[in-house]
């Protein structure tokens, strides 16, 4: 029996200072290639969990396991390996390097990772598949990123998180900034192209119109507590 995708036991963590906050969340479980939606309203932490479920920052306290690895007991250069290894993210803003090719972009996180990018494989060619998969015109590879539309930069960002089928794709509000109609050709590009990678999927939204899509939809005040520190 596979490990879940990701496990949370007992966690806690504080931003100190003035207008800091500290967050809990006793329990939350993804099963290997589950897809989750996670509903949550601004300020209500999302973006202090997608940290600590990236290992960006660490948990002062509980277990953060992500396929039977716990980031807690790790160093943050070892965190940062393990993420570039297993993680794909796919951010709000997408964070592509505007003047560097689509190629580049796309296999930036293979020098970081040898082992995903070995499952790449043909590294080239595997990000050239991807960009054909999510409906991206031929020849953009050679492209430099801030010359792509909105909806092209996004699937970039898609290819960018799927290259080398990392085990976990973390998406934060990706569709945010799209129309009905492009929101819901994008996330069946997504759920293929993971689906396609045995990847498991967890996003994170505020839109509950999206919950049909997921296998479950879990609401983030069900999971997590944040206490305001007083001033």
């Amino acid at each position: 029996m596979s490990a879940p995708a990701l496990a949370l036991t007992d966690v806690a963590f504080a931003w100190p200072g003035r207008g800091g906050f500290s967050l809990s969340c006793p329990s939350f479980e993804m099963a290997a290639g589950e897809s989750v939606l996670l509903l949550g309203a601004s300020g209500s932490g999302k973006s202090t969990l997608l940290s600590l479920i990236c290992g960006i920052v660490a948990a002062e306290r509980g277990r953060v396991m992500v396929g039977g690895t716990d980031l807690t007991r790790q160093r943050a250069g070892a965190r940062d390996r393990f993420r570039a290894e297993n993680i794909g993210v796919i951010f709000q803003q997408f964070n592509l390097l505007p003047y560097a090719s689509v190629a580049d972009n796309i296999l930036l996180p293979l020098r970081f990772a040898p082992a995903r990018r070995a499952r790449a494989e043909d590294a080239r060619a595997e990000a050239a598949r991807l960009c054909t998969a999510l409906g991206l015109p031929e020849g953009v590879l050679g492209a430099r990123a801030e010359r792509l539309s909105v909806g092209q930069q996004q699937r970039v960002a898609v290819a960018r998180a799927l290259i080398g089928a990392p085990p976990l794709i973390v998406a934060d509000e990706p569709t945010s900034a799209l129309d009905a109609a492009t929101q819901d050709s994008f996330l069946g590009l997504l759920f293929e192209q993971s689906g396609k990678a045995r990847s498991s999927l967890l996003m994170v939204s505020h839109d509950e119109r999206l919950a049909a899509r997921f296998d479950r939809t879990v609401r983030l005040e069900e999971i997590v507590s944040v206490r305001q520190e007083a001033a």
